[in-house]
């Protein structure tokens, strides 16, 4: 059968080169924007580590309290995974004086408490913590605050860098190395099973298998220490993987190696079984009516569990709507490794000059606009998520990425435009059936040259001991490889030219002498079948750079694919950098935090009382947060003079804005401890200097009213 590609008109002598050409420039200007892009991209991948945001603090960052707190809570914009050491608080000489257990604080995920000893001196303390957020992204800081009042301190604070340079640039390389063997792997798969499989194919496919394994083990070994902020060394301790494994992160990198491990199986099935030929037309056809609905059922199977790997450890799984989300998200996947992967299927394809119809290109077309659909309905959606207004495209890092997202799918949308004109403008006069003919009689011929090689050698060997010339000649011949008769046609001459033309190796009588130095070399015969091998190529380059269709084709196919890998990059950079929607979120509730203005801090005012008796004299220190018009909550601590609690009959207090002339407003107050009064509600209703007026009693006939001014922020 004739080779699909000999069909097409040749042009000049004249167009490979000037196509050669054409292809290397356009390749160069490709590789720079892959060049820098990526090295845009490793800047920017710096400063995308922060997910969950600390958004409060008890005690608040640099406020001064009257008394040791019991212990220091903090709160996060979103749920957060913690270890025992994920808060320490150190004293001003740098020594820990937390108790070392961490915990959430009324089961709620986005908090964290750390306990304190008791006793605490005065002076000023560091909190540094560190945690995992609920997309898998590790985030840490530091914050102080002071005990009676501030005091030089020797704690040294991080420098805000989560992990270590050196195991971070690895993880970045890892996470983009499991995306991209994923998109090969899928797109692979599928331009096999529903377009054509070859050996290019093949090998994408396995690549990208054996990419997305490497990669999660990688990222498997690398999570403790890039989560602990350790060296590369921290790989070696295996001991942590089982700390690692019991995340929400570490079980989905175990999943997805369990899962690449039945991925194999379906690979060797897929390229195995499935493409495999007998020349038994009935046979072969029922065979692979038999196996492609549970190679379809499976790799479904296997594309859906492998993508929500993802979809369940990163943005998706938080935040709005995520039951809903991680669905939309693993949608979004598997068309990006259907359209992606299938683009570098289809270069390898044509770039290696394999034979492939009309019917096969224009199939891959379609598949690739449902899954250019699936991808904008699932990024539009993703986006709204994620982003949340229009005014976060340009304020946020996210935002701006995403904009350089939509750029390069614009471009690479464009360049398919290209694709699908010549992918219409293919000559392909033959049937499918005729190149599944064609490809069978290659089959067929090749399968049967290689005994017959292998025989012939044999009788060689046994004859060359006879002292026999003519059946080691017939050997050599026998073992040169077998050439098409698409190939003859391209360069001109027929199979076995060479011999009857000359040539190569003759048994006529003018070089006989040559041809049994050749023929009893092993050397010179491997050299010749070199020599062969590398005409075979040569015709193949020739013929199918003769087909300006499927040239032109093949061109804007290999930028896609180059556009592809770049776009790939900015999605990884993009799952790792904080959702513009939280970002926003959490700068409206910095700016709206209350004290955020002009009282950061509660206020505590000191009153000393003395009723009278040596028992009557302590000390009182009134609370109150945030110290704003609106809700406050109010605390009164009640202490002898060696600062120790001390209860006392009764309390009472009220507040009056003179020069309104509001109140006095009574507060009830309410024990909750040995020295400890609450209001959890108190009304302010306006900024301004209020009159606090605290009545302490401590006998039934002694008691004493103190006075002090409170300020009210506006």
């Amino acid at each position: 059968m004739p080779s699909l590609t000999s069909l097409a008109p040749a042009g000049p002598t004249a167009a490979p080169s000037r196509t050669t050409a054409t292809a290397r420039r356009l390749m160069a200007i490709c590789g720079t924007l892959l060049a820098a892009l990526l090295c845009a991209l490793s800047v920017g991948a710096s400063s995308a580590s922060a997910h969950a945001a600390l958004t409060s603090t008890d005690p608040a960052d640099g406020s001064v309290v009257k008394t040791a707190p019991r212990e220091v809570t903090l709160n996060f914009s979103e749920g957060v995974l913690l270890s025992g050491d994920s808060v320490r608080v150190l004293d001003p000489k740098g020594k820990r004086v937390d108790t070392g257990k961490t915990a959430h604080v009324g089961g709620k995920s986005s908090t964290a408490a750390a306990g304190l000893h008791s006793g605490l001196p005065d002076g000023t303390y560091t909190v540094a913590w560190k945690a995992v957020s609920e997309d898998s992204h590790p985030v840490s800081g530091a914050f102080t605050f002071s005990i009676g009042a501030p005091s030089k301190t020797t704690a040294k604070v991080p420098t805000g860098e989560t992990s270590d340079s050196t195991v971070s640039t690895l993880y970045g390389i890892g996470r983009y190395a499991a995306y991209g063997g994923f998109a090969a792997l899928v797109g692979g798969s599928v331009f096999a099973g529903l377009c054509r499989s070859s050996r290019p194919v093949r090998k994408i496919a396995v690549g990208g298998w054996v990419t997305a394994f490497t990669a999660s083990l990688l990222l498997l070994l690398l999570r403790g220490p890039y989560t602990d902020g350790e060296g590369i060394g921290g790989i070696l301790d295996l001991g942590r993987l089982g700390d690692v494994l019991s995340t929400k992160p570490g079980a989905a990198l175990l999943s997805r190696l369990l899962l690449l491990g039945a991925a194999a199986v379906f690979l060797a099935v897929l390229f195995g079984s499935y493409t495999r030929r007998t020349g038994e037309r009935e046979a072969d056809a029922r065979r692979r009516q038999d196996l492609a609905f549970g190679l379809g059922f499976g790799g479904t199977v296997m594309a859906v569990g492998l993508s929500a790997t993802w979809a369940m450890a990163e943005h998706a799984s938080v935040g709005l709507q995520r039951q809903l989300a991680m669905p939309v998200d693993m949608i979004h996947l598997i068309a990006v490794g259907v359209w992606l992967g299938g683009l570098a299927s289809l270069a390898v394809t044509l770039r290696a000059g394999e034979p492939i119809g009309r019917a096969a290109v224009r199939r891959f077309s379609r598949l690739a606009f449902g899954s250019v659909v699936a991808l904008v309905v699932t990024g539009l959606y993703q986006s709204w998520r994620q982003v949340g207004s229009w005014g976060a495209l340009t304020d946020t890092e996210y935002g701006r990425w995403l904009l350089v997202k939509v750029g390069l799918v614009a471009v690479l949308l464009g360049i398919a435009a290209i694709s699908r004109r010549w992918t219409g403008r293919l000559t392909d006069a033959t049937a499918d059936t005729a190149e599944e003919t064609d490809a069978e009689a290659e089959a067929e011929s090749a399968s049967e040259a290689a005994p017959a090689a292998s025989e012939a050698e044999a009788t060689a060997e046994a004859e060359a001991e006879a002292g026999t010339k003519a059946a080691a000649k017939a050997a050599v011949k026998a073992a040169q490889p077998v050439r098409t008769g698409a190939a003859d046609a391209a360069v001109g001459t027929p199979a076995d030219a060479e011999t009857e033309s000359g040539d190569g190796p003759s048994d006529g009588p003018g070089d006989g002498a040559g041809s049994d130095a050749a023929d009893d070399d092993p050397e010179r015969a491997a050299q010749l079948a070199r020599q062969r091998a590398a005409k075979d190529k040569t015709a193949t380059l020739r013929e199918r750079d003769a087909d300006r269709e499927r040239s032109a084709l093949r061109r804007s196919v290999i930028a896609e694919t180059i556009v592809a890998v770049v776009l790939l990059a900015v999605a990884t950079v993009l799952s790792g950098t904080q959702p513009g929607r939280a970002e926003t979120e959490q700068a409206s509730a910095s700016a709206t935090k209350p004290g955020g203005q002009l009282n950061v801090d509660p206020v505590s005012v000191l009153v000393p009382y003395n009723t009278g008796p040596k028992s009557g004299r302590g000390k009182a220190v009134v609370m109150i947060e945030p110290a704003l018009p609106g809700d406050n909550a109010l605390h009164v601590f009640t202490t002898d003079l060696a600062d120790r609690p001390v209860d006392v009959p009764e309390v009472k207090l009220s507040l009056t804005l003179k020069s309104k002339g509001i109140g006095p407003l009574r507060i009830p107050l309410e024990r909750l401890s040995t020295g400890h009064w609450s209001a959890k509600t108190v009304q302010l209703p306006m900024a301004g200097t209020w009159q606090l007026s605290l009545t302490v009693r401590t006998s039934d006939i002694d008691q004493v009213t103190e006075t002090r001014n409170v300020k009210v922020a506006q």
